[in-house]
């Protein structure tokens, strides 16, 4: 089992498939890395090193009494699409936001051809 060791000594397991340009995949609460599998696979297949972790506290990782906040969590912007892409889009030169009307929070699974497809093609040069 791969994990790294953080500053207080929290294991944060992790997941790295593939080989070639990195793709990093970070998940909401309350999942773990599993949650990005099917554009782990899909994307290592073609030519990518995908990596995602479990959160402290989630899956595979640590689970220390202290620290276990959301402060503590690593990059943790998992908030409602109005207060982040919305707002992102508008702030990024050049963004491209893409919505999949009707998909549940769970597209990953449920819609991951065409987000696989679109992952891809961002990807591209």
């Amino acid at each position: 089992m791969r994990t790294i060791t953080t500053k207080d000594g929290t294991q944060i397991y992790y997941k790295d498939w593939g080989a070639g340009q990195s793709v990093v995949f970070s998940h909401g609460w309350p999942l773990c890395a599993d949650s990005w599998e099917a554009q782990m696979m899909f994307l290592a297949s073609n030519g990518y090193r995908c990596i995602a972790h479990d959160r402290r506290g989630h899956g595979r990782s640590s689970q220390p009494w202290n620290g276990n906040e959301m402060d503590a969590y690593a990059d943790d912007q998992i908030v409602p699409i109005g207060a982040s892409a919305l707002a992102s889009a508008k702030l990024v030169r050049n963004a491209t936001l893409k919505i999949y009307a009707g998909a549940p929070h769970g597209l990953a699974y449920t819609h991951k051809d065409p987000l696989n497809a679109d992952l891809l093609a961002f990807l591209k040069p």
